[in-house]
């Protein structure tokens, strides 16, 4: 099988690395549009960060041949990939990921797993078969999983990826830091359960995905805040610890852009769709994006859960 990988971080070469070690014949989009060589690929993996997924659509335009059946594989964070890419290739060409194994970087800057985990897929249209990405990606060792409705899996890796992250990112603290900070705290809780609330208003039913039981999170999150603050404080401390997020490696990589729009924002634009109030996510979504295209904004929150505390009181 020929397999083409769009994006060449830690996601993209852990899944294009197992792929070639099983006697696949994998092949890297080069950064440049310019140098982009048509390929008849028979599966494309588009891992780049989700603010360059149009990027990836212009790559993918160019290599593919008119009329290309290769199926397009997206394990990115988030959600609106899914529409970009089935807008540009159609529906029936799209499937979507989602990656529980949380991936480092080895001295050669290819991904290595750095836990247990697995990967989950479902089809964006209705028009083809995908079982045999199952049977694919099993044989490299990892456990796959498939799931008949995508909006269910890439919100319920959503409701993952809001844990812990854009509020360490805002204040620059560790998660371990975090569930210690009382009201801070709270405020997770509070975007945790606008994520359950918005949800439930689109009619979209979480699923547990593998190693990360995700209703229970949900349940969890929606139990008395005493109980709720005890037990997911403990968890995710236990899980995340002094493991820096996704949102703030982001702020401090000093790129000027996050993936917040397609987590926290997300949620605020479905909320307000919905007519779901989602004060929380709206106010991380929008800090955020401030902090990142203006770093001396960082701060006025580094460390100062009351100014972050005012901004969610103030929305």
């Amino acid at each position: 099988m020929k397999v083409y990988v769009v994006g060449q971080g830690a996601v993209g070469t852990y899944l294009g690395e197992l792929l070639r070690g099983i006697g696949n014949d994998v092949s890297y989009a080069p950064r440049d549009l310019a140098a982009v060589e048509p390929i008849a690929a028979d599966l494309v993996l588009v891992t780049v960060k989700a603010y360059d997924t149009l990027a990836a659509i212009e790559t993918l335009q160019r290599a593919l041949p008119a009329g290309s059946a290769a199926t397009i594989v997206t394990p990115q964070n988030g959600v609106g990939n899914e529409e970009l890419l089935a807008a540009a290739f159609g529906a029936d060409n799209v499937v979507a990921a989602a990656l529980t194994v949380p991936v480092g970087v080895d001295d050669g800057g290819k991904g290595v797993a750095a836990n247990r985990g697995g990967i989950a897929f479902a089809p964006v249209g209705s028009g083809r078969a995908h079982n045999w990405l199952l049977a694919a990606f099993g044989a490299t060792g990892l456990p796959t999983t498939a799931v008949a409705d995508y909006r269910s899996l890439k919100w319920s890796k959503l409701a993952l990826n809001v844990v812990a992250n854009a509020a360490c990112a805002i204040l620059d603290v560790m998660p371990e830091r975090l569930v210690r900070e009382d009201a801070a705290f709270m405020l997770e809780i509070r975007a945790i359960r606008e994520v359950r609330a918005t949800m439930q208003a689109l009619k979209i039913a979480p699923i547990d995905l593998p190693r990360y039981p995700v209703r229970a999170l949900l349940r969890v999150a929606a139990l008395p805040s005493a109980l709720a603050r005890a037990v997911l404080a403990r968890r995710i401390a236990g899980a995340r610890g002094q493991k820096a997020p996704s949102l703030l490696l982001d702020l401090r990589s000093a790129k000027h852009r996050t993936e917040v729009e397609v987590l926290n924002g997300a949620v605020a634009r479905a909320a307000r769709e919905a007519g779901v109030p989602a004060p929380v996510n709206a106010t991380y979504a929008r800090i955020l994006s401030d902090v990142a295209h203006m770093p001396q904004l960082w701060a006025k929150y580094r460390e100062r859960p009351e100014a972050l505390l005012a901004e969610v009181s103030s929305n």
